[in-house]
């Protein structure tokens, strides 16, 4: 007996697609990386001017 695409479990779903799985491998460090130098911005001091 075939079972059809939508009992598989969304998990199983997600990593049978490969175009999503690059999005994802590509996205989430760019976002998290951005955001980290974001805040690490926010937490130098002010430089002082001579």
């Amino acid at each position: 007996m075939t079972r059809s695409t939508d009992d598989r479990h969304w998990i199983q779903r997600l990593m049978d697609n490969p175009w999503l799985l690059l999005a994802l491998g590509v996205g989430i460090p760019t976002v998290s990386y951005t955001v980290w130098g974001w805040l690490e911005l926010l937490a130098l001091p002010k430089a002082t001017l001579p």
